[in-house]
């Protein structure tokens, strides 16, 4: 692994039932990059998230994550290893409230006896994920009432709070208004400051805004790989991409 790469993903292979989902796919990440990683449906894009986590295994290749080889590791032990994500679906606890869910997921690295002591005021670190990500005054508030966008952020904000290296966000924007969509631009361009972070998106409008390097994945292969102008530009992601969706595009 090379100087500077946190993630490095070589002749990745993962088949279902005779079905080739990722080809071949070779993917290099570095430290503190912004990455975003794009594809028509079934490209493999979530697939290749579900690798990296633990939740698919390959059936041919190598993930490693800062030198540490990941595949047939638990779940459990790749979240220890500094790896954090979230779904298409956010998934947050309903009947707790936005700062009581952030003192869980802050528990994640204390001992399970601190589990069951009163909390005594605002950490620190659940004070600076607040103002991260801009719920300080709902934190009262149980996370069922938040908006689709504030559950969104709330549940990015607990994967910072638990310090990972690596984020990886399947579809942050899905479904969010215009409003919703700029605030999470914002919100990842400020984590990328301090934190890796790989982004599973559909959103054209929302890509060209606030990308930076971008991989395309096309039927489990890496077809191209650069900066925003660069993949637009490309005429094979026009071709199995762009032009598929020259509506939501424009």
């Amino acid at each position: 692994m090379s100087e500077g790469t946190l993630l490095e993903i070589r002749g990745l292979e993962v088949v279902f039932d005779g079905f080739r989902a990722i080809n071949g796919v070779d993917l290099t990440v570095g430290e503190g990059e912004l990455r975003f990683l794009i594809g028509p449906n079934g490209a493999g894009k979530t697939t290749l998230i579900d690798v990296i986590t633990g939740l698919t295994r390959p059936a041919a290749g190598t993930v490693r994550f800062g030198g540490t080889e990941l595949t047939g590791r638990k779940e459990h032990r790749i979240v220890r290893l500094g790896i954090g994500r979230t779904f298409q679906t956010s998934v947050v606890f309903e009947e707790l409230t936005v700062l009581e869910n952030l003192d869980l997921a802050v528990s994640f690295r204390r001992p399970l006896v601190s589990l069951f002591r009163q909390r005594r005021g605002v950490s620190d670190t659940v004070a600076s994920v607040l103002d991260t990500i801009g719920l300080g005054e709902l934190a009262d508030r149980p996370a069922g009432v938040l908006s689709h966008g504030q559950r969104q952020w709330l549940e990015i904000g607990m994967l910072i709070a638990q310090q990972p290296r690596l984020l990886l966000l399947d579809e942050p924007v899905a479904g969010m208004s215009q409003d919703e969509r700029e605030r999470t631009g914002e919100l990842l361009t400020e984590i990328a400051k301090d934190h890796t972070v790989v982004v599973v998106e559909h959103d054209m409008e929302f890509l060209r805004r606030y990308a930076s390097q971008v991989t395309v994945l096309h039927e489990g292969t890496v077809l191209v790989e650069g900066d925003v102008a660069t993949v637009q530009k490309d005429p094979r992601v026009q071709e199995v991409y762009l032009g598929r969706s020259r509506e939501e595009a424009a």
